[in-house]
Order: C-alpha cells, then sequence, then structure tokens
C-alpha cells in the first residue's frame, strides 16, 4: 500500500488557517499535519485541538517556544534597537523566522514533503515564512494557499466556512473579525475601518494596553536587571526571559504605554495601515539606551545607531537568516559584555520617564563631567581640538 504524504501547516485555529486546512485536505492526496507555535499568543489550546480534530487531523503540534522566542529573537532586535521606519518595533516580523524554523524541524521529524501557511497575497509574512522555510528546509515544497486558490475575498473565505461547517468567529461588535496578529511581543491589527486612514482606530480594537486617558492617576515604578546587554530580572528578581517580557507588558499595558498607529511600507510595494500594541518592548527599548549610554564608548554606540536602520529592514523583510543580517548582529553586539547595571523607570499615562541608571562599568566619568575643577579633564586641548577640526570646513 502506497505511503500517503504530509504537508505540515502553520495552524492558529482560526478562521483562515481552518478554511485553507479544509482546502488542502480537498486539493492534495496528502494527511495534514497541524502545527501550532506558541510564541505567547492568546490561544486557546483546546479549541485548536478540538477545531484540528473536528477537520479529521490525527496529529495536532502544539509547540512552546515562548522563552527561545524571547532570548534569542527578541532581546537581539531590542540590543540593535529596530525600528522600521522609526516607528515599528517589527513585533510580526520578528517572530516569523522562528516559526518558519521550527514548522521544518516538524517537516523533517515527519518526513513531510510539503509545509503551508496562511499568509495572504499582498502581505509581508508570506515573504519572511518561505525565507525561513528555505533556509532550513531548501528541497521540502512550499504551499502557499492564497496565492494559487479561487477564493478572492473575505466573503468567498465566509461562504467556504459555512459551506464545510467551518465556526466563523465574531468582534466585540458582531461582525467578521479584524485581521489580528499577536505574540508575547505585540498585537497588530489591521483591515475593516483601519484601511482608510482618515479613520480614527476605535478603542474597542485594543487588547492589551489601555488608553492614557483611563490609566492610573499614580506613577508607577519598574526597575530592570542587566547583563551582557539583556534584561535578566526587574527589580532585582531573577526571571526567565518570557517572565521579564510578560510582566513589563502588564505594567505598560496598564500604564497606556506601547501603541502606534502606521502606515507602512510594504517589502512587496504596497502601503499598509496597521495599529500595534507592543508595551513590554517599548519600555525594553526605552531602558536598554539607557543602560547602553552609561556603559558602552561614543563609537561603538554610534556605530549601532548608524546600523540600525539596514539592520531592521533586514528583520522586516524576512532576512533574519541572512548573512548580512548576521554580519550586522556582530555590530550590534560589539562589547555587550560591558552592558551591565540597572535602569529604573516610571510609567505614567502613556509616558515613559527614566529615573536613574546605576552601573558599575566605567564609561561613565562623574569626575570628567563635573563642574567642580579638577584634574582629569585638561582643558587646554579643547582649543587645539576646535582648530583642528575648522580645517575640515574648507
Amino acid at each position: 500500500m502506497k505511503k500517503q504524504k504530509k504537508i505540515v501547516l502553520a495552524y492558529s485555529g482560526g478562521l483562515d488557517t481552518s478554511i485553507i486546512l479544509k482546502w488542502l485536505q480537498e486539493n492534495y492526496d496528502a494527511e495534514v499535519i497541524a502545527y501550532t507555535a506558541d510564541v505567547g499568543q492568546e490561544m486557546d489550546k483546546k479549541k485548536i485541538i478540538k477545531n484540528a480534530k473536528k477537520l479529521g487531523v490525527k496529529k495536532i503540534i502544539i509547540q512552546d517556544l515562548k522563552n527561545i522566542f524571547v532570548k534569542d529573537y527578541v532581546y537581539p532586535m531590542i540590543r540593535g534597537h529596530a525600528l522600521y521606519e522609526g516607528v515599528y518595533l517589527l513585533g510580526t516580523s520578528i517572530a516569523r523566522p522562528l516559526i518558519a524554523k521550527d514548522q521544518i524541524r516538524v517537516a523533517k521529524k515527519f518526513n513531510a514533503y510539503a509545509v503551508s501557511h496562511g499568509s495572504t497575497g499582498k502581505g509581508n509574512d508570506q515573504v519572511r515564512f518561505e525565507l525561513g522555510y528555505h533556509y532550513f528546509g531548501p528541497k521540502i515544497k512550499i504551499i502557499a494557499p492564497w496565492r494559487i486558490w479561487k477564493l478572492k475575498s473575505r466573503t468567498d473565505l465566509i461562504n467556504y466556512a459555512n459551506k464545510h461547517g467551518i465556526p466563523i468567529p465574531k468582534d466585540k461588535k458582531g461582525a467578521p473579525p479584524f485581521s489580528v496578529d499577536d505574540n508575547l511581543f505585540h498585537t497588530s491589527t489591521e483591515g475593516k475601518v483601519l484601511e482608510n486612514p482618515k479613520n480614527s482606530a476605535p478603542e474597542f480594537i485594543f487588547q492589551r494596553t489601555t488608553s492614557p486617558e483611563k490609566a492610573p492617576n499614580k506613577a508607577c515604578f519598574i526597575t530592570i536587571n542587566y547583563k551582557n546587554g539583556d534584561p535578566v530580572g526587574l527589580n532585582g528578581k531573577k526571571l526567565s526571559p518570557a517572565k521579564v517580557l510578560n510582566k513589563l507588558n502588564q505594567l505598560a499595558g496598564k500604564n497606556g504605554i506601547g501603541r502606534v498607529d502606521l502606515v507602512e511600507n510594504r517589502f512587496i510595494g504596497i502601503k499598509s495601515r496597521g495599529v500595534y500594541e507592543t508595551p513590554g518592548g517599548t519600555l525594553l527599548l526605552v531602558a536598554h539606551r539607557a543602560i547602553e549610554s552609561v556603559t558602552l564608548d561614543k563609537d561603538t554606540m554610534h556605530k549601532k545607531d548608524e546600523v540600525m536602520p539596514r539592520y531592521a529592514e533586514l528583520i522586516y523583510n524576512g532576512y533574519w537568516y541572512s548573512k548580512e543580517r548576521f554580519k550586522l548582529q556582530k555590530i550590534v553586539d560589539l562589547n555587550r559584555n560591558k552592558v551591565n547595571g540597572s535602569v529604573k523607570l516610571k510609567l505614567y499615562k502613556g509616558n515613559i520617564t527614566i529615573q536613574s541608571r546605576q552601573t558599575s562599568s566605567n564609561a561613565y566619568s562623574m569626575k570628567k563631567v563635573s563642574f567642580e575643577e579638577n584634574k582629569t579633564f585638561n582643558k587646554s586641548n579643547v582649543e587645539r581640538f576646535i582648530n583642528f577640526h575648522k580645517k575640515k570646513l574648507r
């Protein structure tokens, strides 16, 4: 008897991937394995399993990747202070390479001939997934339903779901949902009323941040502890990477921090509007720059700022596993062993204020910056310094 082929589908349990699962079963003579990467998104594991089983799936894999996600993907990106187009903290972008890597691991484990994803034909994620698939499994076939099936719209999907008894979720207003992606680092919301940039984002779409107006009237304080450039704990208490980010998400979200409304330039050449919530990530970015300010020399810091736009663009475009990103990561991590200490932040109604920076590093010299007369800084050399730079003006 001929052995049935296998396809590993990146499966969320939601409407789109449930439709894709059924479509794969109808159009390919293969067993579909449902694979879910747990990168800290809001999800109901029982519901995922129930929905997959209802569609006849025998193998359902839910892989906990939260600590790996924060430690090996979010933290390196934060060390690079990556902001795409000066605003976007790359929450969706940074999760895709890890999901692709682990999905290929599962495909190899079960000897699957193909992998599949639910990214749309107009989005960036199809690129990010498929570059990751190619890096780790260049011989494994990629099936991208949105680029090949005849379902062309949201209405087509809903009709298909109704035909096959696939439940259709509703948003808080009782309508089909916005397009939402979330993980431990962020939540993005796109589509519907947000597609027109003249429309304000309705308050009900925000899932992990309180509006600054409704945030507590009392300020909140948090201290982030660093070792070798990465957070290792909060308020002196050692915590795992996932727990650090989870706690910061709660505190920042409660205090109205981390909202961004952005019209971005997608890699494939179109503009799109999205609303992003990255509460804990916003704190990490501010605090990391603060700890580096008292631990790193000027040349190292300025070099990092110089490469950051390209570094962020590579992540956005799906080039996490590229030689260029690896090369830039080495620049980003120059002298990270010196980045040790703590930063205290004040959180209040959407604002972040740095309260203090503490380190044993000698990069910052109180003697040299003091307004009191001292012998550690020779001011007589300044005139020669200025004269040298005058010559560069000619």
